[in-house]
Order: structure tokens, then C-alpha cells, then sequence
């Protein structure tokens, strides 16, 4: 199972964290598509791929909302040209990026048709808009692989969407191996009821994770991001009644008191109620020697790589800097072994 890393590099830091994540053993950086919070993502990852030259790189996600089809086909196209073909493309409904422009996540219909058509985009293949034959025209210059396109999903109807078109499947569903096995299982179902060999599609997950020898100093440090992530099976639509007890009663309180002018930060009024247990459930916090064990039974799912948040805004910096340092010391390698 393949070790990334999801960040949000300050300005003029993204070569440097490129060349870091690269030099430590990680196989992969992922940075969010989020225009308000953080510089603009196809820039940041061009300045990635020229910092480095072997690990993937792509944006942990881009949506479907805030670009055009054809434009995020581009850029994925341009940056795998530029990074001799290490890019992968994250798209999700929306989150932080449609919310600070006042707007909402996509309708999944509407999801499905966008994932649809940038594939054909990335393939060279025309998408009939409105009546107008579109494609990159630019397309044969390319001369590299097909872009992968990598859904973000958590809920079924948005799996379903992911099992039907796209190359890549990122769960959002926590680090239970219980719960991450079910979902695993039913992409795979539905990949195969489509008519595709659920062996051909790649699986992985989104992991929120401190590691410190204080477990108490590392359920805290990763509480924001925790609540982050578990929020995604709480946006309204979503049958909370289906989530496991200890998912369903934090994304009642999380749908009731989630503050999104605090998002992804720890300490603040809506961590209040995100207690231990769950922390313990849906995320990783503490030692490496624990933390370990939790890996490897994602490993043993069958999943081909995980995205690392390590950590949430507002955590001391030492607690980010030790957490990758350790993974990259005592939890990648072992993986890899």
C-alpha cells in the first residue's frame, strides 16, 4: 500500500514541501482545490512536478463545480506532460471551495456527467455541449499516458458514480478497517455490476493521523481534521440511520454544530463534541508503535494507497513536522517491506 500525503503548502513553500515529501520515501502529494484558502492548485502542482521526479502529484480535490470540464481536463493533461507522467486528478462534489463563493455541492446526476466528461476529454475524445463538438484539441501534442481520475467519495450514490467512470476510488470514510472494508466492498460490487473489472480500478482512503507518544496531545492535534472528514456523511441527503453507531452520533452533532468559518481547525467550538472514542474510531492518534497496526490492516484490505492528513489547522507545527517525520521513518517502510 502506497503512503501519500495531503498538504496545504503556504505561498512560495510548494517547491520545498514537494522536495521534502519526495526525499523522505512518500509516493505521493495530493493538495486541495480550495481558491479562498489556499494558492491557486494547478500553479502550485506545476512548481511541484519542476521540484521533483518520481512522486504523483495531483489536487486533493478539485470539484465539479468551480471549473469547467474542459478546463480541469486541461490542466491535468498539462500537468502530466509537465511531470513525464506522475499526475492524478482528485474531483469531489465540492466543499470549502463552493461554500466561500456562496454556492453548494453538485448534484451527484450532475457529478456523474462532469466525471464522464472529463474522461472523455482526457482520452481525446469529443463531449457534445449543448450541441457543440469539444474536445482538446491540443490533445495529440501530449504524447503521455491517460491521465487517472481519482473520485473522492464517502456515501454510495457518489461510489456508484466513482465505480461507473472513474480510475481510482478515494474512500472519505475514516480508518476503521471495519467500516473502510464495507465500502471497499460495495465499490467493488458496483464496479462489477457495471460491467468492469473491479481489479482494474485502483482503492484507497483518506487517513487523518498524529503521531505522538502523548495520545492525549494526538487525539487533539487531529480532531479538526477528524471532524473534517467525518462531516462528509453528514451534509444534508445523507441516511445517517445507515452509519455505524459510532459515525452516525457524530455526524448528528457534527450536522447541527459544524462551523465552516472553522474548517479543519482543532480547538474550536464544534471539536467541543467530538470525543476520544471516536477519534480513536474514525482517525489515527498516538504512537507510531500503535499507529502501525492500523496501517497494516488497511494494507491487508486490499487498498493500493492512502492520502495522510496529518494533522488540523491551528495544532502546534511540531505536532505536523514530528507526525510526517515518523511516518516517513517507521510507518512507511514497513508497508513497503
Amino acid at each position: 500500500m502506497d503512503v501519500g500525503l495531503l498538504m496545504i503548502p503556504g505561498p512560495r513553500r510548494m517547491e520545498a514541501v514537494a522536495r521534502m515529501v519526495e526525499d523522505l520515501g512518500f509516493a505521493s502529494l495530493v493538495i486541495p482545490d480550495s481558491q479562498n484558502l489556499a494558492p491557486e492548485v494547478w500553479g502550485q502542482l506545476m512548481l511541484a512536478a519542476r521540484a521533483t521526479s518520481r512522486i504523483r502529484l495531483g489536487p486533493g480535490v478539485t470539484n465539479s463545480v468551480t471549473r469547467d470540464p474542459a478546463v480541469t481536463a486541461s490542466a491535468a493533461l498539462s500537468l502530466q506532460v509537465e511531470s513525464a507522467g506522475r499526475a492524478v486528478l482528485g474531483i469531489g462534489r465540492g466543499d470549502s471551495s463552493v461554500q466561500r463563493i456562496g454556492k453548494t455541492q453538485d448534484p451527484v446526476a450532475r457529478f456523474a456527467r462532469y466525471v464522464a466528461a472529463v474522461q472523455s476529454y482526457l482520452g481525446g475524445d469529443a463531449v457534445d455541449r449543448d450541441g457543440f463538438e469539444s474536445r482538446l484539441e491540443w490533445f495529440p501534442h501530449a504524447r503521455v499516458a491517460k491521465v487517472p481520475v481519482e473520485v473522492a467519495a464517502t456515501g454510495p450514490r457518489v461510489i456508484e458514480v466513482a465505480a461507473r467512470h472513474a480510475d481510482r476510488i478515494c474512500l472519505a470514510v475514516g480508518a476503521d478497517p471495519d467500516h473502510v472494508g464495507e465500502k471497499l466492498a460495495f465499490a467493488r460490487r458496483t464496479a462489477e455490476a457495471a460491467g468492469r473489472d473491479p481489479a482494474s480500478l485502483r482503492y484507497g482512503a483518506y487517513v487523518t493521523c498524529v503521531l505522538h507518544d502523548d495520545v492525549g496531545i494526538a487525539r487533539d492535534a487531529v480532531r479538526g481534521s477528524a471532524a473534517t472528514f467525518a462531516r462528509f456523511s453528514a451534509l444534508p441527503g445523507s441516511p445517517l440511520d445507515r452509519l455505524p453507531t459510532p459515525l452516525r452520533r457524530t455526524a448528528e452533532y457534527l450536522r447541527a454544530h459544524y462551523d465552516m468559518r472553522d474548517h479543519t481547525r482543532t480547538g474550536v467550538a464544534h471539536t467541543a463534541g467530538i470525543g476520544d472514542d471516536f477519534v480513536d474510531w474514525f482517525a489515527i492518534a498516538g504512537p507510531a508503535s500503535a499507529a502501525l497496526p492500523r496501517f497494516r490492516a488497511l494494507a491487508d484490505l486490499g487498498l493500493d494507497f492512502v492520502h495522510v492528513i496529518a494533522g488540523s489547522t491551528g495544532m502546534a507545527p511540531e505536532l505536523g513536522v514530528g507526525t510526517v517525520s515518523s511516518l516517513a521513518r517507521e510507518i512507511v517502510p514497513a508497508l513497503q517491506s
